[in-house]
């Protein structure tokens, strides 16, 4: 249920009076082919970025195959569904060290 709440909070991310439509929405997928055919804007590799960056985070932390095959699948329907502006949110940036 907690992953559905997750899926749920993500997509969450437009406000209440706007008219956006689904067709308006660019998604990380969006992205990936839009890198196939030139160049990223910064903001758009900071999201693509942090969304691999956040979905290699949350594969490793499985605990066994199921879980992973969970996680995974609810990654999927994130870089599916969600705006890419939803990964530049702080949530989901990696702190790197050097």
């Amino acid at each position: 249920m907690s992953k559905i709440k997750s899926i749920l909070d993500a997509l969450n991310t437009q406000k209440a009076g706007d008219k956006t439509s689904v067709e308006e929405i660019i998604s990380i997928n969006d992205l990936r082919d839009k890198h196939e055919e030139g160049p990223l804007n910064d903001e758009e590799k900071s999201a693509l970025l942090n969304y691999d960056n956040y979905r290699i985070r949350n594969l490793n932390s499985a605990t066994d195959e199921e879980d992973f095959h969970s996680k995974y699948r609810l990654l999927q329907v994130l870089a599916n569904l969600s705006p890419y502006k939803e990964f530049l949110h702080d949530k989901y940036k990696v702190l790197r060290t050097s």
